[in-house]
Formats: C-alpha cells, sequence, structure tokens
C-alpha cells in the first residue's frame, strides 16, 4: 500500500472533523437549502477554512457557489473589486474591507449571501494591528453586517472563531431576509 489513501466507498476520515468542530455549518445549509439561497466567501486570515466547513456537508453544492482566498492586497482588489483606495486608507484589515471583500464575493459569484473575511491570524501583529483582530462581514443584495473581534486566541483559535462567528452572523442574515429572527426556517 505504501501509503496511499483508499478510494475505496468507505467514511471519509477527515470529514467528521469539520463537521463536528463546526456542527453550526450543517444547520446553516439546512436554512440555505429551505430558503432557497446561496453562498459564496472571500477570506483571507482564514485561508479557504470558512469554505472548507460549508462544503464539508454533503449535498453543500447545491447552496455554496464559491469562494476567493484573497491573502494579497492585488488579489482583493482585482477578484473581489476591494478599491484600493480602502486598502491604502484603512488597510487589509479593516471593516470597510471586509464589506467590500463580501460584497465582491456576492456579486462575483451571483450568490444571494457573500461572506468577507480578514484579520491578523497571529501570531504576530501586522499593519501594526494586533493578533486576534478580524472583521467578518456577510453581504446581502440590500445590506451588510460587520463584526469586529478582538481576542487573540492564538493562530488557529482566531481562525476557527471567525469561522464561528461567520456562521452566526449568515444565520442572523438569513433571518433578517426572511423576517424569522431566529434565522430558522418556520416548524423549527
Amino acid at each position: 500500500m505504501g501509503g496511499a489513501r483508499s478510494t475505496g466507498a468507505g467514511p471519509d476520515p477527515e470529514g467528521p472533523l469539520l463537521a463536528t468542530a463546526f456542527p453550526e455549518s450543517a444547520a446553516l445549509g439546512a436554512l440555505l437549502l429551505a430558503r432557497g439561497m446561496t453562498i459564496s466567501v472571500a477570506e483571507s486570515c482564514t485561508g479557504g477554512l470558512l469554505g472548507a466547513v460549508l462544503t464539508a456537508t454533503p449535498g453543500s453544492s447545491a447552496y455554496v457557489r464559491g469562494g476567493v482566498i484573497a491573502y494579497a492586497d492585488d488579489v482583493k482588489a482585482d477578484h473581489l473589486g476591494v478599491g484600493r483606495h480602502l486598502l491604502v486608507t484603512h488597510g487589509a484589515v479593516s471593516p470597510e474591507v471586509a464589506e467590500a471583500m463580501a460584497v465582491g464575493a456576492r456579486e462575483r459569484f451571483e450568490a444571494t449571501i457573500g461572506v468577507g473575511i480578514t484579520g491578523v491570524a497571529g501570531p504576530a501583529a501586522s499593519e501594526q494591528k494586533p493578533a486576534g483582530l478580524v472583521f467578518v462581514a456577510v453581504a446581502l443584495s440590500d445590506a451588510v453586517q460587520v463584526i469586529r473581534i478582538d481576542e487573540d486566541r492564538g493562530r488557529e483559535g482566531n481562525r476557527a472563531n471567525a469561522v464561528h462567528v461567520a456562521l452566526a452572523l449568515c444565520a442572523s442574515a438569513i433571518g433578517y431576509v426572511t423576517g424569522d429572527p431566529n434565522g430558522r426556517p418556520d416548524g423549527c
């Protein structure tokens, strides 16, 4: 075998890890399906973790449109439409850039909801901004919400926390769109 991974129909040993660590992702997926909504992501400091979490649920292709890992400023500008003036004026780690990333992801992937995450994962500070400073934005066609996270939990903790916040903010946004303050489909 020489370390080769089996391609049989057995359980995926990596799949349950994300589903267990982020159980709210499956719940969000069910909400998106129930409401006929789609989602796209633009990630910087999380490096694709939100996209991986969203797609860990079987059937997620019905609601996940796509995403961009935009670590570099030129990628934020060229692929998401983030204004270079925002990057120069506010820095990549700012609520303005998180909002522009979310809007860019929503528009470019033609999704109902766009999520933008930018921050300093750590362990060191960046742009004179402390590790753990993260901005998460969720964009709908008519509104954008941005949350600031200011707690350093270590690099992996900061990334995971940003994903948890993004998932919760998406559920809240669905509640906003549907008039359900709990963000749940009727009858749940």
